[in-house]
């Protein structure tokens, strides 16, 4: 049987997940109702976090199909996937156009010498323009340097939610089938070497409770058999004996027990305890390794320390250093994107690819009853031939045109560079292309969307390192610091929130040190929550009718963008708060006089 191995690429909401899944069960190999997205995180968030493959048949051909990530932290997951594959399908929204994912994963494909198939998608929508969209592609392919054969693409249009694609936006409606075609015609079999020694490569990991570490990748040459003896070479040449426990393959999302496998196939291997993603696994001693998956570097960095809140060990299970250090060392193993410093004494440092890379981490810790508190991320910088670099990130901004004259304000301040403006599609939109500074970006998102009111889009991806660009100033507003500790009173925080935005609802109890809101004056301030309200004989008009706002909810991907330097976010199964790293009012004085001492 021949096989095919493609993978999806898209930026992230463009449709990559829904295409995936009806392609899926228009193919039988799920039933309705069954999608990728199977993660709980997925689900909540509605994008892709984790890679992952299936497989169909069609007119007798098998073809393995990887879901990829479309957000930027979690492009390490697409880099390796594409080495993996044959072709791709870059999916891009009719509407839209190409973002800055798009042209992160397509720069990438492009590089490794594959030829896209175009799925130009949603054209079942009102504001779509296929046409439009085609050839903003068609000159991102021309400024990525592609090369003849891949200029030569194919375009198909379709509605991945109506479950229909054509070859002509203006096809009679049916289904997948002209991108079924498309692809059985467009991508070449995988060359089956059976005949040479086996050459197995993971481009993903797994963990079964009874299994161990399960490797997922392709056989390149050769034949994988079950019960076989093998060699597992890193790209620095060292090799280890190991042994094939179990062998599966792929039918649909479901995985299969195999007996063996044969060059071209995706498989997944048990057995092989330390294999790493990047290894290559050899039937030979004397076979050459595969060259190594290169995935590009972390741009930001935080540390991660024991929880030592007055309320720490409220909620957790795992509260101790040697516990969180034996998960943070298990998710090393799976998440190639993600760098740790175990060095220090008092706290581990944490190297991602951006906010949200490290804030799903201590999401799925919080969730598995991990406690534990973390510093403001910074970027990471670096010395380049003496000069000091930092990351920069190309940031598109759609939004409507009275809101853009604040945008490029803001951006601006942060050292943001216009490079470009220019209508959107949706024509009462325009669109605003930056250079900016990653650590101008830090902090950002939830002001944009009060700038905008909720109806700005801001995409980005991180375009490598340049010259530090300067000071930026990134909060505007103070932190609200509890005096004291014991349960809220509406009383109070009635009065504390003509100051600024609370965090805290009525009765939430709070200790001292910790920020319970911000000041819009941009300055600390230390208040008393807890301050009831002096009783009296006399009766004044309204004191009864206390009415509070609805309070800012702390999350983990606001409480990264609100920290300050000299605060903590403490992080729970049951909540997010943010504190001072100094409890005490007095320690904070006296810490800032030694800050401003002479000498």
């Amino acid at each position: 049987m021949e096989i095919r191995n493609i993978a999806i690429i898209a930026h992230v909401d463009h449709g990559k997940t829904s295409l995936t899944d009806a392609i899926l069960r228009q193919t039988g190999a799920v039933a309705e109702g069954i999608t990728m997205d199977s993660n709980e995180l997925e689900q909540e968030r509605g994008i892709t976090i984790y890679s992952k493959n299936a497989s169909f048949l069609y007119r007798g051909s098998k073809v393995n199909i990887v879901d990829t990530p479309g957000h930027a932290d979690f492009s390490s997951e697409v880099e390796r996937v594409l080495r993996a594959i044959d072709a791709v399908i870059l999916v891009v929204d009719a509407v839209e156009g190409p973002m800055p994912q798009t042209k992160f994963v397509l720069k990438k494909s492009l590089e490794l010498g594959l030829v896209p198939i175009l799925v130009i998608n949603k054209i079942d929508k009102k504001e779509a323009r296929p046409a439009e969209v085609h050839e903003e592609v068609l000159e991102l392919f021309l400024e990525l340097n592609a090369n003849d054969r891949q200029l030569s693409f194919a375009t198909v249009y379709a509605s991945a939610k109506a479950g229909y694609a054509r070859f002509h936006p203006s096809d009679a409606s049916g289904d997948l089938t002209p991108l079924f075609d498309t692809i059985i015609q467009r991508v070449s079999p995988a060359p089956a070497d059976a005949g040479k020694p086996l050459r197995f490569q993971p481009f993903n990991l797994a963990y079964d409770n009874f299994l161990g570490r399960l490797a997922i990748g392709r056989v390149y040459e050769g034949q994988t058999n079950l019960g076989q003896n093998v060699f597992v070479k890193t790209p620095d040449g060292q090799s280890r004996p190991g042994k094939i426990t179990k062998l599966f393959t792929f039918s649909g999302l479901a995985r299969k027990e195999a007996k063996n496998a044969e060059a071209g196939d995706i498989v997944m291997l048990a057995g092989l305890v330390d294999v790493d993603i990047g290894d290559t696994v050899c039937g030979d001693k004397d076979v050459l390794p595969l060259p190594a998956i290169a995935v590009d570097e972390p741009t930001i960095v935080l540390g991660l320390l024991v929880n030592n809140s007055p309320f720490a060990g409220r909620a957790g299970k795992f509260v101790t250093s040697r516990q969180i250090k034996e998960r943070l060392m298990r998710e090393l193993e799976v998440n190639v994107g993600l760098k740790i410093d175990f060095s220090l004494p008092d706290q581990f440092k944490i190297y991602g690819r951006g906010e949200l890379h490290i804030a799903v981490l201590l999401e799925n810790m919080r969730r598995e009853g991990y406690e534990l508190q973390v510093s403001q991320p910074q970027v990471i910088t670096k010395r380049v031939a003496g000069r000091l670099q930092e990351p920069f990130e190309e940031v598109i901004v759609d939004a409507p045109e009275e809101f853009s004259g604040a945008v490029i304000e803001n951006l601006g301040k942060r050292r943001g560079v216009l490079t470009d403006l220019k209508k959107s599609g949706s024509g009462a939109h325009v669109r605003l292309t930056f250079n900016i500074p990653t650590r101008g970006l830090l902090g950002f998102r939830q002001q944009f969307l009060l700038i905008t009111r909720g109806e700005g889009i801001l995409t980005a991806r991180t375009t490598g390192f340049a010259d530090f660009a300067g000071d930026i100033e990134r909060r505007e507003f103070g932190s609200m610091v509890s005096m004291a500790a014991g349960k809220a009173l509406a009383h109070a925080l009635d009065n504390l929130q003509q100051r600024g935005v609370l965090y805290i609802k009525p009765g939430e109890e709070v200790y001292q040190g910790m920020i319970i809101g911000s000041t819009s004056r941009g300055e600390d301030l230390t208040v008393n929550p807890i301050k009831g309200k002096h009783l009296t004989n006399v009766r004044s008009a309204g004191e009864e009718g206390i009415q509070l706002k609805v309070p800012l909810e702390i999350d983990l991907e606001k409480g990264l963008e609100l920290i300050a330097q000299d605060e903590f976010l403490e992080v729970t199964p049951k909540s997010v708060r943010l504190r001072k790293k100094l409890l005490s009012a007095i320690e904070r004085v006296r810490e800032k006089r030694q800050k401003v001492k002479p000498g």
